[in-house]
């Protein structure tokens, strides 16, 4: 299982972005998104299954971030609206087979890892 994250970079406060994450190899159940600020724990940002159902989000960006998957093609998106400079971080997407909704949150539970995409946050 390999994955491929893309999509960051440098937007002012307000604005939008779009990350990307490629699967290749076997799917998994569940595909996260978490992220990691400088000085900081990595912390959950949504998840989501291949299967369809609901997504899940931290309370911080609910509302403001979607998580979505192209089965066809193996990818799953993170849509990020209304980007806040705390929102500035490495982002990366992971993947398990966990079933129990309760261990989404819990980066432990992931199996594999993309290699991260800086998001930037600046006026």
């Amino acid at each position: 299982v390999q994955l491929q994250a893309s999509g960051g970079g440098v937007v002012q406060p307000g604005n939008s972005l779009v990350l990307s994450c490629a699967v290749s190899g076997r799917r998994m159940y569940v595909m996260g998104w978490f992220r990691q600020a400088p000085g900081k724990e990595r912390e959950f940002v949504a998840a989501t299954m291949w299967s369809g159902g609901r997504a899940y989000y931290a309370d911080s960006v609910n509302g403001r971030f979607t998580i979505s998957t192209d089965n066809a093609k193996s990818i799953v998106y993170l849509q990020m609206i209304g980007l806040k400079p705390e929102d500035t971080a490495v982002y990366f997407c992971g993947t398990t087979n966990e079933y129990n909704p309760q261990y989404y949150y819990d980066q432990n539970s992931y199996a594999y890892w993309g290699q991260g995409t800086q998001v930037t946050v600046s006026s």
